[in-house]
């Protein structure tokens, strides 16, 4: 398969560029323009290309993109040109920004001059500096020549990469790839207009009359304890962070804290409007999101913009100012996204799957046995109340003593349910006492005491993982080899970190203990943007970083498989969203369930399952 890399360089301006709006927008905006492009098949010199909308087109319809793999760095942006504007479907994509974020994760930088110098290539120019604001007519034959070997030195310096990275990438990841891609650039989903309208109005007046409340209340939400006991009063626990200046734990209340940017996107819309208020901001994230949504409706068809390999786990992320990744589970929203006309969507959500790769990893063999047996009372189709098999009705057995023929109460199971989602991770009884209230379930702290003590008691194989994984930790911090999980699954390769089943690493760079007054913590140094953030990290919060990483690889085949039959859209969490048409809807069920029931090679006896939900609209 022949390799073609290309790179464009369009038109920007102070207020029309991709510092300011979207990806999407900028693409599909009317000021749109493409000043040139650079393309290199193989080892071939690049080849600079400026004409008319047409003339590009001509050239680029000279090579054989339907047959070949594409690359860009930063592909989304690259391919979305390539089809949106030029009608061109390359048979395969790659990123090598994508590459670089997987196998770097945030050490190095994505952008195209930070991994050119890491790999010591070359240096990137800034030529594009000196385009602001300038349409093709107006660059002299001189600067667009000079504009020209800037694109050019761009397209070699992506290659370059692609070759060097390409050899630690597998496989799977290179398809990862490619398909994450096709969610923006091949956009499928369509957005019911109406719907979004009526929903924001809904919105705005809701929002006007809590802003009025928080506004009574602006000392508390400028003071960090009482905008903390603010958010404990609704169930939420307060986000925090390692300060840099002091070493000691405090609260991510900043603006550019990731804790605080989740609460901006929180599913609760009072939570979003006291972290808007604390800022200054007028619109929850709620408005700003339906408002783009409206727009990206009146310009067509609903780009899905995910961020490949965005978390340091592996997982996705949203990007492009639409966080499709954080939409509450009862939103509008989730109604608004519809399937194209005569088709519908197959929402496939992974049951329980980091609390099942938890038990398989640590061997824990009779929760495994239970999710197993479980799985066959649901396929038998025997009723959720009367299965045995339940492991959060045998947890709640085990909490509060109840006999085997007595019949467990749903309160009873929901703190069950809670103890085998929520206590995996060492979490102790102040925190679980705060995720039960975030659900209205009130409980004492000798309660919850309790029921932590009981969880660790009964699946004693998993606190046991903790403890393994300190010895993970020392490895890394000592450039030492060491495997854990079952059948040394996972396997420390010094500082490089933990080498996981589909051959990439969960990294921590810099991983070193460090005195505080709150005693030794080991932390790792991670950067967001241009600054650096020391993060704790501690044995169960490895196996935690680990089952997600699992957790994310077992996805990432789920979607794979799927996208053999049928058209994968977007994946949320745990979840794979396709499109089938409405007529073999029957038969598409079965086979993405099938999928979502299939175990790698590498975990034949983990036991998954799935809930499949379908409609015309993504929200049912």
């Amino acid at each position: 398969m022949n390799i073609l890399y290309v790179d464009f360089e369009t038109y920007y301006d102070k207020t029309y560029s991709l510092s300011k709006i979207t990806t999407e927008e900028y693409i599909r905006s009317p000021l749109f323009e493409v000043i040139g492009v650079s393309v290199a098949v193989n080892d071939n010199e690049p080849v600079w290309f400026s004409g008319t909308l047409e003339e590009t087109r001509k050239f680029l319809h000279t090579f054989d993109w339907a047959s070949s793999m594409a690359v860009a760095h930063n592909a989304l942006f690259d391919m979305a040109i390539l089809n949106w504007v030029f009608g061109i479907h390359p048979h395969r994509i790659g990123d090598t920004l994508a590459m670089g974020r997987a196998l770097h994760g945030v050490s190095v930088g994505g952008s195209l001059a930070a991994l050119a110098q890491f790999y010591g290539i070359g240096e990137k120019g800034n030529e594009v500096v000196q385009a602001l604001g300038k349409h093709r007519g107006g660059f002299t034959s001189s600067e667009l020549a000079a504009y020209g070997r800037y694109c050019v030195n761009d397209t070699d310096l992506c290659r370059q990469l692609f070759e060097r990275m390409g050899k630690g990438f597998s496989v799977l990841e290179f398809k990862l790839v490619d398909l994450t891609t096709r969610m923006f650039t091949e956009p499928e989903l369509v957005l019911d207009t109406g719907l979004l309208t009526t929903h924001l109005e809904s919105v705005k007046q809701k929002k006007e009359k809590l802003m009025a409340t928080v506004e009574a209340h602006k000392d508390d939400l400028m003071s960090n304890p009482k905008f903390a006991e603010l958010l404990q009063s609704m169930g939420v626990t307060p986000p925090v962070k390692t300060s840099l200046t002091t070493g000691k734990e405090t609260y991510a209340f900043a603006k550019t804290d990731d804790g605080f940017k989740e609460l901006l996107e929180h599913p609760d819309l009072r939570v979003q409007t006291l972290a808007a208020a604390r800022i200054g901001v007028k619109s929850t994230l709620e408005e700003t999101r339906l408002e783009r949504l409206i727009a990206v409706a009146e310009r067509g068809r609903l780009p899905v913009p995910l961020k490949y390999y965005a978390a340091h786990t592996g997982r996705w992320g949203g990007q492009d100012q639409i966080n499709l990744q954080n939409i509450p589970r009862k939103s509008v929203i989730k109604k608004a996204i519809l399937a194209p006309e005569d088709y519908i969507i197959i929402d496939a959500d992974s049951s329980q799957i980091e609390a099942r790769t938890l038990a398989w990893l640590a061997e824990q063999e009779d929760l495994v046995e239970a999710f197993e047996l479980n799985n066959k009372e649901i396929a038998a189709g025997i009723p959720k109340e009367d299965h045995q098999h339940d492991p959060y009705k045998i947890m709640a057995r085990k909490i509060y003593g109840i006999p085997e023929k007595e019949r467990v109460s749903d309160d009873a199971r929901f703190v069950g349910k809670s103890a085998i989602l929520g206590a995996g991770y060492g979490i102790g009884a102040t925190k679980f006492h705060t995720q039960l209230k975030a659900f209205n379930v009130v409980k004492s702290m000798e309660e919850c005491e309790h029921i932590v003590k009981t969880y660790r008691e009964t699946y004693s194989k998993i606190p046991e993982l903790w403890r393994t994984a300190n010895k993970a930790i020392q490895a890394i911090m000592t450039d030492q080899y060491f495997e854990f999980g079952r059948d040394g699954l996972l396997k420390v390769e010094g500082s490089r970190g933990i080498r996981l089943p589909n051959g990439m690493y969960l990294q921590y760079p810099q991983l070193r203990k460090e005195d505080t007054e709150d005693g030794a913590q080991y932390v790792y140094t991670s950067v967001l943007g241009r600054s650096k953030v020391n993060k704790k990290i501690y044995s169960a919060k490895i196996i935690e970083n680990v089952c997600q990483s699992l957790a994310r690889i077992i996805i990432g085949e789920q979607m794979l498989n799927i996208s053999k039959k049928y058209r994968v859209v977007m994946t949320v969490h745990d979840s794979v969203v396709s499109l089938a048409h409405k007529d073999a809807k029957v038969e598409a069920i079965k086979y993405v369930e099938s999928c979502m029931r299939q175990r790698p090679v590498w975990c034949l006896g983990l036991p998954l399952n799935c809930e499949v939900k379908t409609g015309r609209s993504y929200g049912g």
